[in-house]
């Protein structure tokens, strides 16, 4: 296929920005980690209160946003922010992160939920259906799905970006209708209603005794109340997950070059996607409140907390139902994920910091050699085993760099006063420098509370700095 070195066409409009910001944070986490959140925290009302927490930094940090996209309207969105506030050493530090684990790894991610959900329907197709072993790690066959589903999406992304437009419009829109239906449901069709018995805990935090059976396997058991102290961290700990389901909120700014009116349309679609996503995330889980005890909330088989809520409202069809429900959801979020992640890799290699093809467009004018590695780095994290265990190093490292593009706006009034600013961050200075003390907070207290992930992350991160000097020599040379 030809390739060369064109400019991206301006051909998403407003509708299209917002289904890709709707449709990469809507994954499979709102399906599942409110059972972790409850274990955390304990009572109606702090479950709630985890979910309002991270829509309110999702929200303010979208807005946030929207100024530096409309400064910057190319590709490359948060590596940009972060060249042009810090230096190119911390852009590059962000993408070679993006590209080590934060973008891949949530693709990997999304791709064995997906074949998670398949094994519903076709069981032989799951996660726990043993293929071969290949002498570093084991095949199953939900590992090949999501591979399969990985290389069928960036084959269709590098046809073309309105090939990735229609995916992502259709899908986002079946499971935001989908989603909202089953909230709808969850209240008018449920014979046995908990509403009022969980609201009873109010905010009363209780802890599980973290009993087990004889497999390990963790059981509901005497619940007792905890300290302030540990309420603090138990909150931490359940925003991990929460901040996952609710991330990839900033794709979107990944693609500014192929959006139409970016200055205006960046932003807003950063504001309606995420408050439409955190509306559903919180009304989803006071439904979960409201058709299933607390205990049972807590407790469901593999965390599944999406299919015992579907099995209450639909007993006959809820796990088939919730099954289809979550590969519309994951296949929507993927593609999304795969179309705009490239995007950063591309503007890397314009800087002279990533493998030369990167830089060029081929005559779809699409990045394709950077889908390609990608969808290799991702599958490799599909065959790992390990994609379970990255969620607290993906949150920590995400929000260190959320943190630091925020501070990006301070330093950029100053740094450039007189430049165009189509868009400005509202609630300036106050909104940012919450959202910069929230973040603090909550990376230091993972750092505390859940080290065995964070140092790692922290790791991966400063590993991009020989990488970076490496680079550059190259690029001297050149």
């Amino acid at each position: 296929m030809s390739e060369h070195a064109g400019s991206f066409k301006p051909t998403l409009g407003l509708i299209d920005a917002t289904m890709i910001v709707a449709g990469t944070m809507i994954g499979s986490g709102i399906f599942i980690v409110s059972a972790d959140i409850v274990r955390n925290v304990g009572s109606a009302g702090w479950l709630i209160a985890v979910w309002l927490i991270t829509g309110f930094m999702t929200l303010t940090a979208a807005i946030s946003y929207g100024e530096l996209s409309g400064m910057f309207p190319k590709a490359g969105g948060q590596y940009v922010y972060l060249k042009e506030a810090y230096n190119p050493l911390l852009g590059f530090l962000y993408g070679w992160s993006f590209f080590a684990v934060i973008q891949t790894a949530t693709i990997a991610a999304v791709g064995v939920a997906f074949s998670k959900f398949l094994a519903y329907l076709v069981p032989e197709l799951g996660n726990n259906y043993f293929l071969f072993d290949a002498g570093i790690t084991k095949i199953y066959s939900g590992q090949l799905v999501a591979i399969a589903i990985i290389v069928l999406l960036t084959y269709i992304n590098s046809r073309g970006v309105k090939e990735g437009r229609f995916i992502q419009t259709l899908f986002t829109t079946a499971k935001l209708l989908a989603l909202f239906a089953l909230i709808v449901f969850g209240f008018l069709l449920v014979k046995e209603s908990f509403w009022t018995e969980n609201w009873a805990t109010g905010f009363d935090a209780m802890q599980n005794n973290g009993s087990k059976d004889a497999t390990g396997a963790l059981q509901p058991g005497q619940w007792f109340p905890v300290s302030a102290g540990v309420l603090v961290g138990a909150v931490a700990a359940s925003m991990v997950g929460s901040i996952f389901s609710s991330d990839s909120w900033n794709n979107v700014t990944f693609i500014a070059g192929e959006i139409r009116n970016p200055g205006r349309n960046i932003g807003l679609s950063l504001f309606l996607g995420t408050l439409i996503v955190t509306i559903i995330y919180i009304a989803a889980n006071l439904m979960y409140l409201n058709v299933m005890p607390l205990n049972e909330l807590a407790f469901p088989a593999d965390d599944r907390v999406a299919v015992v809520a579907a099995n209450k409202i639909f007993p006959s069809f809820g796990t088939t139902l919730i099954a289809i429900m979550i590969m519309v959801s994951t296949f929507g979020c993927n593609n999304g994920l795969i179309l705009a992640g490239a995007r950063v890799y591309y503007s890397m290699a314009k800087d002279g910091l990533f493998f030369k093809k990167t830089a060029r467009l081929n005559k779809n004018a699409v990045p394709q050699f950077a889908l390609w590695i990608q969808c290799l780095v991702a599958c490799a994290w599909s065959l790992s085993g390990r994609y379970g265990q990255l969620l607290d190093m993906i949150s920590f490292v995400v929000v260190i760099f959320y943190v630091l593009t925020i501070a990006g706006i301070f330093i950029l009034r100053k740094k450039l006063p007189n430049a165009e600013r189509p868009y400005k961050a509202f609630g300036y200075p106050v909104l940012p420098g919450i959202y910069i003390v929230m973040g603090i907070c909550f990376c230091l207290l993972l750092v505390v509370y859940k080290p065995d992930y964070t140092w790692p992350g922290l790791i991966i991160v400063l590993s991009g700095i020989p990488l970076y000097y490496i680079a550059v020599a190259k690029k001297v040379k050149a």
